[in-house]
């Protein structure tokens, strides 16, 4: 086993903590998608993680730093998952049987050249892949792929999804227990189930992004660290596996994240669309999307990311509301309507409507919508058909609509927002 140490040197304590508290800040996720391919048990690999960096602090001081960081991180607690499973099964045989077979599935040989970029970035791949496996309940998907692939903390979780941290861990190991007693493959899947696989995997990351883009609840409009942590994902998959779809996710989210500064205040709260600062917003990453976009739709078959995404460009392309080019959206909602039928979409379409057709048409698609009762609960339907209101001057049905939705929507600046509009009314 080759750690290629280089010559001691004259590094103290200090720098050499913070040299193994950077490494793991930047590398903690590749190293541990590798341990987990290497040990086949997430506990064992993040065990073996933590090991591996003690030990690290014990010997680089002395040793001097490795040349290869990474790499020796690897081995290291691979090693010491190893020979914790020997000591273990001095009690236990079942960790004997257990070091046996890890053994003999990690018997390559570890050194310089197993660092390969690219061979590294295939494990994260296989990590996702795995956290999103279709056996998987929803959202155990979702928390595992933050858990494992992010590494936020399950604390972090919990207080995303709402629910109380003792909760958000019991699915966690849930999730990894069923992948170990079922087998669940640590594996890219083959091309003839990718599409099935794809689809569960680009869900999970636009879950994630979609709680950072609107937080469901709680004091504050949107959470950049789990959109930054969702467009990191995006770009992954785009990097390693440019299937058009993926494509169309990854500009989706850059053309939403892009409108990130102009969206809130400095105060924190909500602007409307329409009275954003669109000089605040990312051209460079619009830009980036719009090509991600092209790609997305020159493929065989037109996904529904890749035709929000189209959407989302428009929005980002126009220069005011007013000079957005309402009737291409309208016709990439009917196309997507046709892709993945939707009452959100339905909703949105009715926007677009209402901008192109008339306030009056858009307000009887709302109304229709509202009707059937497949948005009851959601509070935005309510809010749009209260600003349709509000704009053809019927006063009275704004307010009892915006009174609704302040009622249904669970995040602070939207309640804000929306009790701001009501003042607005009685002004």
């Amino acid at each position: 086993m080759s750690h290629d140490a280089a010559a001691p040197s004259a590094h103290t304590d200090e720098s050499i903590r913070a040299l193994v508290d950077e490494i793991y800040r930047t590398e903690s996720r590749r190293i541990l998608a590798t341990l987990i391919r290497l040990l086949g048990n997430f506990d064992l690999a993040e065990d073996a993680l933590q090991e591996a960096s003690r030990v690290a602090l014990e010997r680089w001081p002395r040793d001097g730093v490795p040349a290869n960081p990474r790499t020796w991180l690897i081995s290291t607690g691979r090693f010491k998952a190893l020979d914790d499973l020997r000591k273990r099964a001095r009690y236990d045989t079942s960790c004997d049987d257990e070091a046996n077979r890890t053994e003999s599935s990690t018997s390559l040989r570890i050194d310089e050249n197993f660092d390969a970029f690219d061979e590294l970035e295939d494990d994260r791949l296989r990590l996702i892949f795995t956290c999103c496996h279709p056996a998987l309940p929803p959202d155990a998907r979702v928390a595992l792929t933050l858990r494992e692939v992010c590494g936020l903390t399950t604390e972090a979780i919990a207080h995303a999804f709402l629910v109380p941290a003792a909760t958000m861990a019991k699915r966690i190991v849930r999730a990894k227990a069923k992948i170990h007693e079922t087998g669940i493959p640590y594996e890219v899947p083959a091309k003839s189930e990718l599409a099935e696989r794809l689809e569960a995997v680009l869900q999970v990351v636009y879950l994630v992004f979609n709680e950072g883009y609107a937080a469901s609840s709680g004091d504050a409009l949107m959470r950049p660290d789990l959109t930054g942590e969702a467009v990191r994902l995006g770009r992954l998959l785009v990097g390693l596996l440019p299937e058009p779809e993926a494509c169309g996710l990854l500009g989706l989210m850059l053309f939403h994240e892009a409108r990130r500064a102009g969206r809130s205040s400095s105060e924190g709260d909500m602007i409307a669309l329409e009275d954003q600062d669109r000089s605040l917003w990312n051209s460079s990453q619009i830009e980036e999307g719009k090509v991600l976009v092209q790609r997305a739709l020159s493929g065989d078959h037109v996904g529904a990311y890749a035709l929000q995404a189209a959407i989302a460009g428009l929005h980002a392309s126009a220069v005011t509301v007013a000079s957005t080019n309402w009737p291409r959206i309208v016709a990439f909602y009917d196309l997507l309507l046709q892709v993945a039928p939707s009452p959100v979409f339905e909703l949105n379409r009715a926007v677009a409507v209402a901008m192109h057709d008339g306030l009056h048409v858009g307000l009887a698609l709302v109304s229709n919508l509202i009707e059937r009762g497949d948005l009851g609960s959601y509070y935005l339907i309510h809010a749009v058909r209260a600003d349709l209101y509000r704009r053809l001057g019927c006063i009275t049905e704004a307010r009892a609509d915006y009174e609704r939705a302040r009622d249904l929507a669970q995040s602070a600046p939207v309640r804000k927002f929306l009790t701001g509009r009501l003042t607005s009314l009685a002004a």
